[in-house]
């Protein structure tokens, strides 16, 4: 049996300025099926998503728009 690895997809996300921010987008990305971890680079807004599987651009565009920010781009 060959063991799953872990997928890191980066994104970026416009409009944190503090903690709050972080804590609103890490806990809605969280709640998407699979995650892992996120880790987010407040300054650059990079945001780094660890999950058992690809995430689809549309559900984590959902999870950060209803924390009310914005993703740029589809993510890598």
């Amino acid at each position: 049996m060959t063991e799953q690895r872990p997928v890191v997809q980066t994104y970026t996300v416009t409009g944190m300025t503090c903690a709050h921010c972080v804590k609103a987008v890490t806990e809605e990305l969280s709640a998407l099926p699979g995650v892992e971890e996120v880790r987010i680079d407040l300054t650059s807004g990079t945001t780094t998503v660890t999950s058992a599987a690809p995430l689809s651009a549309e559900s984590v565009r959902a999870a950060v728009d209803e924390a009310g920010y914005e993703l740029v781009g589809g993510g890598a």
